[in-house]
């Protein structure tokens, strides 16, 4: 691909807007025009990075738990890429100890094979609270012993960046420390536990809190429970399902207004993201996708149908400024990883158009289009 140089977009540096020119090559997007050399203007809009998304159950029509191969990870990395993200976590939701030790081969063997897009891997359970499964098989929810703790440990040791996330009750601050000291990131969700209990997963080296507010204890003026402790403490990061059904506005504003510095967005995202699909199967249960929700046939809310760009939409209706919901999408969540592997950088880069339209930079052989990220 030869190179093409854009101007006429505000850049999203990764933290804050400015104008220019941006070249794209065949090793991606950098801010180094050489002078007189031809460019293609665009209608206004913003360059930024691609998105990076932490939580990806599926998409493309498929769930990594149905099939965790590499096939799999190429599909869901594609749809991704077509709303937009650059770089992801597959998500592997609480399921047999032999079906998450596939999912790390997958991804090791992803990242061997470059598959593009996949960054790492975010194991969702099974070491969470029955309590608070929301749509977890309670069957296969169970406590971290050491063969899972090794298992873990070895394969942050493999992977470029290893998520995992657990209720802290059902674990000890020791398997804390030492998964923490392993390289694992270590992310408190599903839990019941109480202000102190989350506090001591904190102290132990727990960084990160999933999905705030969605299932785990919430804050009531005398028990903060794990949404207290994540809004209280500011060495960690929580992410944040911004549809406007998995947390209210008010409740996105009391966050943002508490953590102004601590919230980037995640997708959760399944089977449909990326298709028109109107439902899929959840283990042996059916999941509906109807009114912009995702739900078990009892009401359960089983992930989002949910693209960056509406959850652009949402945290920018919670008044927060268009730098800081772009950091939210974009370098927040790279600067969470371990490896980022590029994450978060105008290495692919996105323009985003002033409807809302996005198209990647570098798709394309030529300047008279560009690759549409639907």
């Amino acid at each position: 691909m030869s190179a093409r140089a854009f101007s006429g977009a505000a850049i999203f540096d990764g933290t804050r807007l400015c104008k220019g020119k941006v070249l794209v090559t065949g090793q991606g997007v950098c801010d180094l025009v050489p002078q007189g050399m031809p460019h293609k203007i665009l209608n206004g809009g913003t360059i930024l990075p691609g998105f990076v998304d932490l939580q990806v159950n599926g998409g493309g029509g498929v769930m990594f738990n149905d099939a965790p191969d590499v096939d799999t990870l190429r599909v869901m990395a594609r749809a991704h890429a077509t709303l937009g993200t650059a770089a992801l976590l597959p998500t592997l939701i609480t399921d047999t100890p032999a079906t998450t030790r596939a999912a790390i081969d997958a991804v090791r063997a992803a990242i061997v094979q470059g598959v593009p897009g996949i960054a790492g891997l975010h194991l969702e359970g099974p070491h969470l609270a029955v309590a608070r499964k929301g749509a977890h098989d309670a069957a296969l929810i169970r406590p971290m012993d050491e063969d899972d703790l090794m298992l873990l440990c070895n394969a942050a040791r493999d992977l470029p960046n290893l998520m995992v996330t657990l209720a802290p009750e059902t674990v000890t601050t020791d398997q804390i420390s030492a998964l923490t000291q392993a390289g694992v990131l270590v992310s408190l969700g599903h839990s019941d536990c109480d202000f102190d209990t989350a506090r001591r997963a904190m102290d132990a080296g727990a960084r990160l809190v999933t999905h705030l507010f969605n299932a785990m204890s919430g804050l009531g003026h005398r028990t903060p429970g794990l949404v207290g402790a994540a809004l209280s403490d500011p060495r960690v990061m929580c992410g944040l399902i911004a549809d406007g059904v998995h947390v209210h506005c008010a409740a996105m504003q009391v966050a943002l207004a508490a953590r102004p510095e601590g919230m980037f967005l995640v997708t959760d995202a399944m089977a449909p993201a990326g298709t028109d699909q109107t439902g899929f199967t959840l283990g042996n249960r059916r999941v509906l996708r109807r009114d912009g929700r995702l739900t078990l046939e009892d009401g359960t809310l089983a992930g989002a149908d949910l693209a960056f760009g509406q959850a652009l939409a949402q945290v920018r209706s919670a008044g927060v400024s268009f730098e800081t919901a772009l950091a939210m999408a974009t370098t927040r969540p790279a600067a969470v990883l371990r490896n980022p592997m590029g994450a978060g950088t105008l290495e692919r880069a996105l323009w985003m158009s002033q409807a809302g339209d996005m198209y990647w930079l570098d798709d394309t052989d030529d300047t008279s289009g560009l690759f549409i990220a639907r």
